[in-house]
């Protein structure tokens, strides 16, 4: 059985969001989550309360990355459902700002940014934004500095994960790092990239400086917490994000020398709900089947629809479903066909003679919405590519990536196919769509390998200045190779190849802030995203 951290009561006092639309608590409720805390157990039931809280968010996730690279599409072209057609609006690049989805995301998200503001400051750790660095006081609490560090260390890589998709998704956001009223939230505007970089810097340098370090053991008691080692990985990709390839590169060094992480033997045994938090496993989000409440609803949103009991209880959704690039072999369709069909078979599976769906969450279940799958964050492989990612063209960033093609049957990679930068940035992209397909880091990978990096390292701008003509490349190519199949059957929300094309650019490739924040807040005016 699961080892699983579970919701608490505790949760409904904490689940408070910091967004300025929101945030109407009365002073009792003020007054009972300040006054809960008083030893380390129930700093430990409010920290269990954070780590559960990160499913809410991830509900929503693959709507704003997956559905929006070239790995998926919203299939459903004479749906007349409000749900489906925004869905659409996301994977063609025209979402209001208005739109529902990316407001829930935003919403989910900051709700638990609270969660560990909260625990952060009630265990003394607090944001210095001058060095960059979380500092402690002392608490009042029946806990000593020791375990308030510890707990503050997990604390921090869950407000660092919410916070680095939120800048990746949106640009600049609220910088809200402890516990605010209702006013003094709507005073709070949005803060540069560079500022948002360095909270999510400083939070995980605090994860590494006060973690567990104990090397990876199968069926430990504490499957599912983040230690230094997943911490190290999240800051490698965020120094990858932020062109800072020397640094990265150390943190992962040492990962692959003394975390005792590795590659699971098949590439099926890492996705297995009876191998879950395996040795390949830095961070997962974790669910819990059994009808109490902690089941991932994923596997009915992506199983196919009308597909009654045949491939999940409960039917399915039909929603993020593969693209043709990555089910059919055509070679009018791409060129990044995976020749491994033993990853193939584990993504994606068939229903009927031509429906796809996304198959390597969807397990049995008693109840519908309410499967055992984990959702995986940080994998070793990632660890592998990143490494040679942060390394660049040289012998032994080829020999990671063939560790992990080797995993799933595949032949080497000669040096003659990766001669020059562009055909190993070609080849590491194509190698790390396939292994983390549906896994919610397509996007991001298509931007950060498309990125000049520079201006997100500003202190000072709000909006980046990116230079996106790979990316922009990218999508426009998948709107070519499906637009016959697909995009030109959308009989309630036709839209031209043309159109499609102009709308994949710079602009539209950042989510515009919830126009409901901007219209709400009487005290500042909150700049939107170019392009709303």
């Amino acid at each position: 059985m699961k080892k699983s951290l579970k919701y608490l009561s505790i949760l409904s006092l904490l689940s408070i969001t910091s967004c300025s639309d929101i945030i109407e608590l009365n002073s009792e409720s003020n007054i009972i989550v300040d006054n809960y805390f008083t030893n380390y157990s129930e700093l430990q039931n409010g920290l269990t309360a954070c780590y559960n809280g990160m499913q809410s968010p991830l509900t929503e996730e693959w709507s704003l990355t997956e559905l929006r690279s070239d790995n998926t599409l919203m299939d459903g072209a004479t749906s007349t459902s409000t749900l489906n057609h925004d869905l659409a609006f996301l994977d063609q690049f025209y979402p209001a700002a208005t739109h529902q989805g990316l407001y829930k995301y935003w919403l989910k998200t900051y709700n638990n940014i609270k969660n560990t503001n909260t625990i952060l400051n009630v265990a003394g750790a607090n944001f210095n934004p001058s060095p960059g660095v979380i500092e402690y006081t002392a608490v009042t609490i029946n806990a000593t500095a020791y375990q308030c560090k510890s707990i503050a260390a997990e604390a921090s890589f869950i407000r660092a994960y919410h916070y680095f998709n939120l800048v990746r998704l949106y640009g600049g956001v609220f910088l809200i790092d402890e516990p605010v009223t209702a006013q003094q939230a709507k005073t709070i505007n949005r803060s540069s990239i560079g500022d948002i970089y360095k909270l999510i810097v400083a939070d995980l340098n605090n994860a590494i400086a006060n973690g567990k370090t104990t090397r990876f053991v199968a069926n430990s008691l504490d499957a599912g917490h983040t230690d230094v080692w997943a911490a190290r990985a999240l800051l490698a990709k965020v120094y990858l994000t932020l062109g800072r390839k020397a640094e990265a590169a150390t943190l992962l060094n040492s990962i692959i020398a003394s975390s005792g992480y590795s590659l699971q033997p098949s590439y099926e045994s890492v996705f297995s709900i009876n191998n879950e938090m395996n040795s390949e496993i830095l961070f997962a989000i974790r669910f819990k089947g059994g009808g109490l409440g902690l089941g991932n609803p994923l596997s009915n949103l992506f199983a196919p629809t009308n597909s009654g009991l045949a491939v999940i209880n409960g039917d399915g959704k039909g929603y993020n479903t593969p693209a043709l690039e990555l089910s059919v072999s055509n070679s009018a369709y791409t060129n990044y066909i995976d020749p491994s069909a033993l990853r193939k078979g584990v993504n994606i599976g068939l229903y009927g003679t031509k429906t796809y769906y996304i198959k390597k969450y969807i397990s049995p279940t008693a109840l519908a919405n309410d499967a055992e799958n984990d959702w995986p964050v940080i994998r070793y492989a990632d660890v592998l590519l990143m490494k040679a990612e942060a390394d660049g063209n040289i012998p032994t960033s080829l020999d990671q990536i063939n560790l992990v093609r080797s995993r799933s049957g595949l032949v080497a990679i000669a040096s003659a196919a990766v001669a020059t930068p562009a055909l190993f940035e070609k080849a590491l992209a194509s190698e790390r769509r396939w292994e983390f397909a549906f896994e919610n880091q397509r996007w991001f990978d298509i931007i950060r390998f498309s990125t000049t990096t520079t201006s997100m390292s500003s202190t000072t701008d709000v909006f980046p200045n990116l230079k996106l003509q790979g990316a922009e490349y990218v999508m426009k190519k998948h709107f070519t190779n499906m637009f016959s199949k697909i995009y030109s059957g959308f009989s309630v929300l036709p839209i031209s190849l043309s159109e499609l094309q102009t709308q994949s650019n710079e602009n539209r490739f950042l989510l515009p802030i919830p126009q409901y924040e901007i219209d709400t807040n009487s005290f500042i005016t909150i700049p939107q995203n170019p392009g709303y």
